[in-house]
């Protein structure tokens, strides 16, 4: 295509929205208009889903619930009145729990006032306000924060470690709908270890954002702790941010929220229109489906040219794929959907992968992000009067030129600058453009039962150790592994059996493995005697 081609394919695929100022460009994505002649049934009928949805449609039948975080940015949307005065009442508890910290009414009992925040969650409970922490935190918020998002010991002796003296005047948010997720219940005990360590009564310091009536949500209750903050089971982890999962710790350092919930509530407006060129997610679900031919066949490389945003491929690799890979679509057929995501920083990305993107594989598209401001305040001139967002603009188009000259599809999201009301209509913006094409390839983008297949996996292996070091104990002499597998009842898992020996013995615990590690099947066990 000549440049003047291009440059009217441009106008005419061009989306702006004149309030959010926001612009994105998909005429860089090869389709044609016999494509989005073909494809138009299925997004008329996506429309129409998503429009059943938001009214309270069953979207999770396995679980037999609705999907209601759309009503977290405009609760008039609310199915009951009681559903919109929650939603209401969560903000103006958020609001209100917010002043009390930053003014000293709450505080520890050690200090005036509370310094810092430890977040405790997993995937959607971490990821979101990961994301918005390190887009949005001023300069001089009023507190600190640090999370805890992982199950393993030397990084949570690392975190506590960096908080040190500070753990006196931290608060911590423990985030967990169930109370049961085994990652975030471990990060729980840890920290509380560290608290009776120092001498301080954790439930001082502790907050639950958790289900009502949850396991966590009774133990907060009963021992004390500061408040609890809701998460509601028509809310998934993954579209939890502008629940109070996302919007406790983002006011609490000093992130305007409301602006957030409106940045989103406008954004959810302009996609619910139900024609291509005026709604961006559709544009998006559209340029997604021709990448990956409805299958999932290219991987989407997420590239946010500002340091803030750099959060935002992790963010999306939740949103994205947690939602659209799935084995069977909404038919019972097998299918074998999802849409694989990862991202760098431009133009630390011109450093790493850009080679391989513009010359090797063929197998993604890209999504560029530019953010117009350059800075708060006037940039000195680098060379020829050139700034050092000039150079961050002009590597921009240079990667996207140079992934088009080489016949590689990309996309280019602009946004005037990082403010709370531009990261909300972000988030809605890849929420509304999920939906809409999952919809489109016929799954549900709104249960996860891999992951659920997966924890499930990960109690049985526990359970294993439970009933493997309770017999080694029980033998009074050394084992085979065979011999040890036959004892649990385990015949068929010797594997996993020596994966976990393996591990109990790295680090000196219960039982000591005995032979040569280069040949696991000739290896013995035993109880390890303790020396006191």
């Amino acid at each position: 295509m000549d440049a003047a081609a291009l440059w009217q394919r441009y106008q005419d695929w061009l989306y702006y929205h004149p309030e959010l100022g926001m612009y994105l460009d998909v005429s860089r994505m090869g389709f044609d208009d016999g494509f989005v002649d073909r494809l138009t049934p299925a997004l008329t009928q996506a429309f129409q889903s998503m429009a059943a949805l938001e009214a309270g449609a069953i979207a999770n039948p396995d679980e037999q619930r609705m999907v209601g975080h759309y009503w977290l940015r405009n609760a008039d949307l609310a199915p009951t009145p009681a559903l919109k005065q929650d939603i209401d009442q969560t903000l103006a508890d958020i609001t209100t729990f917010t002043h009390q910290v930053h003014s000293g009414a709450v505080r520890p009992p050690s200090a005036s006032r509370f310094t810092h925040i430890l977040s405790i969650g997993i995937g959607g409970s971490a990821l979101g306000p990961q994301f918005v922490s390190e887009a949005l935190t001023p300069a001089d918020a009023p507190l600190q924060i640090t999370f805890i998002d992982n199950s393993d010991p030397a990084g949570i002796d690392r975190i506590l470690a960096k908080l040190g003296d500070h753990l006196s005047t931290t608060l911590v948010l423990v985030v967990s709908k169930s109370g049961g997720t085994p990652e975030t219940r471990n990060g729980m005990v840890e920290v509380q270890h560290a608290y009776q360590q120092q001498g301080l009564v954790f439930a001082r310091h502790a907050v639950a954002i958790t289900g009502d009536g949850s396991s966590l949500d009774q133990q907060a209750k009963t021992e004390g702790w500061i408040t609890t903050f809701p998460m509601h089971d028509w809310v998934g982890g993954r579209t939890s941010q502008l629940s109070a999962v996302g919007l406790v710790s983002a006011s609490l350092l000093g992130i305007d929220i409301q602006a957030m919930v409106q940045g989103a509530k406008i954004m959810d407006e302009a996609t619910r229109i139900p024609q291509l060129k005026q709604n961006p997610a559709a544009l998006l679900a559209l340029s997604w489906y021709y990448a990956g031919n409805g299958k999932g066949e290219k991987d989407m490389v997420v590239l946010p040219y500002k340091d803030s945003l750099l959060l935002f491929s992790r963010y999306l690799q939740q949103l994205v794929m947690e939602s659209l890979g799935k084995e069977k679509d909404l038919d019972g057929n097998t299918v074998y959907q999802g849409l694989a995501v990862y991202g760098n920083k431009g133009s630390t990305d011109q450093h790493a992968y850009v080679q391989q993107l513009r010359e090797g594989v063929p197998n993604f598209f890209a999504t560029l992000i530019e953010v117009l401001e350059d800075r708060t305040g006037p940039s000195i001139a680098i060379d020829n009067g050139a700034t050092t967002g000039d150079f961050l603009s002009g590597f921009l188009q240079g990667t996207r030129a140079a992934l088009y000259g080489n016949q590689r599809d990309s996309i280019t999201l602009t946004i005037p600058a990082v403010t709370p009301r531009l990261v909300g209509a972000l988030i809605a913006l890849y929420d509304r453009a999920v939906g809409l094409y999952g919809f489109m390839i016929n799954v549900n983008a709104y249960h996860q039962p891999g992951v659920e297949a997966g924890k499930k996996a990960a109690a049985t292996v526990l359970d294993l150790q439970t009933k493997a070091v309770a017999a080694v104990q029980a033998a009074g002499q050394a084992l085979s592994l065979t011999e040890l597998a036959h004892k649990i009842q385990a015949p068929d898992q010797v594997e996993s059996l020596y994966l976990i020996l393996r591990h109990l013995d790295a680090n000196g615990r219960s039982i000591k493995l005995i032979g040569n590690p280069a040949q696991p099947a000739t290896l013995s066990v035993e109880a390890r005697v303790e020396v006191r």
